[in-house]
């Protein structure tokens, strides 16, 4: 099963490389602009595996730049929350 199969599993792995950024030094901006990055390959080479993806995916789509880098923040942020972090 991949990572992106399941919401809970695919914010787990979210979570998990956050803690590992955060803990190799990298500051929120970085942490951020990678986020960002990643969404914006992922809206471009993977075809969402749930409906929570396919949310995201479509708003991706709709959103400027700038509405795109909030939702990555958003991203971070979310999985910092249900992590306790």
């Amino acid at each position: 099963m991949s990572v992106l199969d399941n919401w809970d599993q695919w914010k787990g792995f979210l979570s998990e490389r956050l803690q590992q950024a955060e803990q190799e030094g990298m500051n929120q901006q970085v942490v951020n602009d990678v986020a960002y990055q990643v969404g914006e390959y992922l809206a471009q080479q993977v075809d969402p595996k749930n409906e929570q993806e396919r949310v995201l995916a479509d708003l991706w789509k709709v959103a400027s730049e700038e509405e795109q880098h909030a939702i990555a923040n958003m991203m971070v942020k979310l999985v910092k929350n249900n992590q306790g972090m």
